[in-house]
């Protein structure tokens, strides 16, 4: 009662929408981290200076 996984031309098709799938998947999570990364950079440092301003007043 033990199947083996057979390569047929739809599971060959499979494969490939998978590895679309998962690259396209990688791809947005990269982007999303670089995005995070540039709105740290930029923001991070003035944000810093305005709660120190408005704690002295």
């Amino acid at each position: 009662m033990d199947r083996k996984p057979t390569k047929s031309p739809a599971g060959n098709s499979r494969d490939e929408r998978l590895k679309a799938a998962l690259r396209a998947n990688l791809m947005r999570r990269k982007a999303q981290a670089r995005a995070r990364d540039a709105d740290t950079d930029g923001a991070g440092a003035g944000d810093a200076d305005m709660d120190h301003k408005e704690q002295e007043s």
